[in-house]
């Protein structure tokens, strides 16, 4: 059942003049700046940016992990600033996300691992069986259901942080760094399934980034941002690219990463 409204939406997600400040030994810092942005409903959509431009914090700012200051977050057409915290709970558990340090838990074998978001969700035995099965083979990864995570490689802790994101069939999955602790190989691999979920599966794609191969492999668009502001985005479906700012024409032009 869809917990989100029937709603024919093409912008899956709408951010507007989204603020958010924390404070520091050093004063008000200002993480996220007046940022409007919306992402269409089945595109992959990356976020890039210096250390500190605050791409996560935005990106956690969609699902309120952290909550905006101000501004607006409309996702599939409702106001998530307006939820009662247990509606804004239920909502949740339709945004998939996944980490750059995996977030599993190690006393849990990997069946065990992608099964508990439903577990959370009170999802019946039988049927949490057969969508873990169905995830896990999403990741080609059946073979380690009955494996702890400690066996696992990087890339396939990832892949098992994948299929746990992917197993309460999301509209949306927020990626934060997904490949920044793996090497090349491993990056392309996980950047492959990733694209897969998005294009096979329609699950529309938030991805932050500091790595140019995971923009330009799986990103329809994707938004610079520098200092808390977002200073550009470019369409990456476009045969040559024409950044106008500095900083973006900086980091298409560096092309490996940052």
């Amino acid at each position: 059942m869809n917990d989100f409204p029937n709603l024919v939406c093409a912008k899956m997600i709408q951010l507007t003049n989204i603020k958010k400040t924390y404070q520091t030994s050093n004063g008000l810092l200002c993480a996220v700046d007046s940022v409007s942005v919306n992402i269409k409903a089945g595109e992959a959509f990356g976020f890039i940016g210096f250390s500190g431009a605050g791409k996560s914090t935005l990106l956690r700012c969609i699902n309120l992990l952290e909550k905006p200051d101000s501004g607006s977050v409309f996702v599939d057409g409702e106001d998530f600033m307006k939820l009662p915290r247990k509606d804004l709970l239920r909502r949740r558990q339709k945004i998939g996300m996944i980490f750059q340090h995996y977030n599993l838990l190690q006393n849990a074998t990997v069946f065990k691992n992608v099964a508990f978001p439903l577990e959370i969700a009170g999802v019946a035995k039988s049927e949490r069986r057969d969508r873990v099965s169905q995830s896990l083979k999403t990741v080609d990864l059946s073979e380690k259901a009955k494996d702890y995570p400690s066996k696992l490689s990087g890339g396939q802790k990832q892949r098992v942080a994948i299929a746990r994101a992917i197993v309460t069939n999301p509209k949306i999955l927020l990626c934060d760094e997904p490949t920044s602790a793996l090497d090349p190989q491993t990056t392309q691999s996980i950047l492959r399934y990733l694209k897969l979920v998005n294009k096979e599966l329609g699950i529309t794609i938030v991805l932050v980034t500091h790595e140019m191969e995971a923009v330009r492999t799986i990103c329809d668009r994707v938004s610079v941002m520098e200092k808390g502001k977002l200073v550009e985005t470019l369409d990456m479906s476009e045969e040559t690219l024409s950044p106008q700012t500095e900083l973006a024409k900086f980091l298409f032009s560096n092309g490996a990463g940052i």
